[in-house]
């Protein structure tokens, strides 16, 4: 058997896209790599991490690639699964709101179907990532590519996955240095919404997707609106109040939302991108928070795998 059993490349996604909470997802072009290097024992398991999380991450007990391998290998009933070596090197920064977690996910799920030869369909691969996860909003895209809408009752999942991003849009992420955990998001939530507000997303999540589906780009500013989420989390993070009210007044900006649980800004932008990042980074430096940015586009494959076994 060769030095390398496999690789798993796997990108960046930003979930809800404003109104589509916990349910709209793009594919980015930012990407962590997986390599298998060699198999172990079952229920040996050696992980190293290099760039984001490598502290974090490279205790092979918590980290949750690992988890997620075990957890899918459980869902189909593999009594002793593989125990592997793995090396990780991430480019996706930790509870940022860019699905850190759910490309673990994935890449988690897709080492358990190629090392125990597990014969399981699309559909069935990713109701197991949504199980893993909790909601499809990430793990879809992530595991797909393109842009998803997925629903997910806990059980039974149904998605539609819409095209990629044209060539000539950008993604423009400002990521400040604070991080924010999905759980504190949601405890940010309130239980209770307007029945105004709840018709004001489903409006907008409708339109959002008809307009990615046909193309009509034009139409992203208003399908991007949202009642339900940003402005509670919005207070999370310095700058998080005004950013988006700012940004999307930036020549060339299509759409602006907090990417995921935040704290990251996420805008979709034609022109000059380096001007809406430069105003989004801007915003944090005010509020006294470094930030940083990437100028992405979107990503049609989703997560690849390379097998040599």
């Amino acid at each position: 058997m060769s030095e390398t059993v496999m690789k798993v490349r796997a990108p960046a996604t930003s979930a809800n896209l404003g109104a589509g909470f916990d349910t709209l997802g793009v594919a980015l072009s930012l990407y962590n790599i997986v390599t298998v290097k060699r198999l172990l024992p079952p229920g040996e398991f050696v992980s190293e991490v290099k760039g984001e999380g490598a502290r974090e991450l490279s205790d092979s007990k918590s980290n949750l690639i690992i988890k997620s391998y075990l957890e899918a290998c459980s869902a189909w009933q593999i009594t002793e699964p593989k125990g592997f070596e793995m090396y990780s090197n991430n480019t996706i920064p930790l509870c940022r709101g860019l699905g850190s977690s759910a490309n673990a996910v994935v890449c988690g799920v897709l080492i358990a179907r190629e090392l125990n030869r597990v014969s399981a369909s699309e559909s069935e691969m990713l109701r197991v990532m949504t199980k893993i996860e909790g909601h499809p909003d990430n793990v879809a895209p992530c595991f797909l590519g393109g842009m998803t809408v997925g629903c997910w009752d806990g059980d039974n999942l149904r998605y539609v996955r819409l095209p990629s991003l044209p060539s000539d849009m950008y993604v423009v992420v400002a990521v400040p240095n604070v991080r924010v955990n999905t759980s504190d998001a949601r405890k940010s939530l309130p239980e209770m919404v307007n029945f105004s507000d709840a018709v004001f997303n489903v409006g907008r999540s409708a339109l959002m997707a008809a307009a990615w589906a046909t193309g009509q780009w034009d139409m992203l500013s208003w399908g991007m609106d949202d009642r339900l989420h940003q402005q509670y989390r919005a207070k999370l993070f310095p700058g998080g109040e005004v950013i988006i009210d700012r940004v999307r007044k930036m020549p060339g900006c299509l759409g602006v939302a907090i990417s995921g649980s935040g704290p990251s800004v996420l805008a979709l932008s034609r022109g000059k991108p380096r001007k809406v990042a430069e105003a989004m980074c801007r915003t944090f430096s005010e509020h006294g928070i470094e930030s940083l940015f990437f100028v992405l586009e979107g990503c049609a494959e989703g997560a690849k795998v390379d097998t040599y076994f």
